[in-house]
């Protein structure tokens, strides 16, 4: 597939092997494992980051597998989930700091362009999350309050 904003086509990635059930090795207690995942929540960890740590620190390699649902199920069952989704957050994030440098250095047309880039991708993934529901039917992205916005 090719990328969003460039000609070029992706990368290609090592792919995870095709399985039905956890291997032996694996940590398959589920209770453990929704224990282990609400205690990293309340940590102020990440749902990918949690997903890293599950991995690489408790041998559990796919963590759906192992108790039938996804990390981010497991959050809203505990009613612990965030309320800007993870990637939206995360593009927020990165635009802001493109705003804080390009107060610095306003000839830095590069980082404008990419700053462009970066907010059209916010817009489409808002009107994405409003259509499914996962954000307010009025939120919008205002550059403006994304700061008192990320701060909760």
């Amino acid at each position: 597939m090719a990328r969003m904003h460039t000609r070029r086509r992706g990368q290609s990635c090592s792919v995870r092997p095709a399985r039905n059930e956890a291997p032996s090795w694996s940590n398959t207690d589920k209770a453990a494992i929704e224990k282990l995942i609400v205690d990293l929540r309340k940590e102020g960890t990440s749902s990918s980051m949690i997903g890293l740590i599950l991995r690489d620190r408790h041998g559990v390699p796919d963590v759906k597998m192992v108790t039938g649902k996804s990390i981010g199920d497991i959050l809203v069952e505990n009613k612990i989930s965030s309320e800007i989704p993870e990637d939206l957050r995360d593009l927020m994030v990165k635009a802001l700091g493109l705003r804080k440098h390009l107060e610095d250095n306003k000839k830095d047309l590069h980082n404008k362009r990419q700053l462009h880039l970066v907010e059209a991708k916010i817009r489409r993934l808002v009107k994405y999350y409003v259509g499914t529901k996962k954000l307010p039917a009025g939120f919008t992205y205002k550059p403006e309050t994304t700061e008192i916005l990320l701060s909760r």
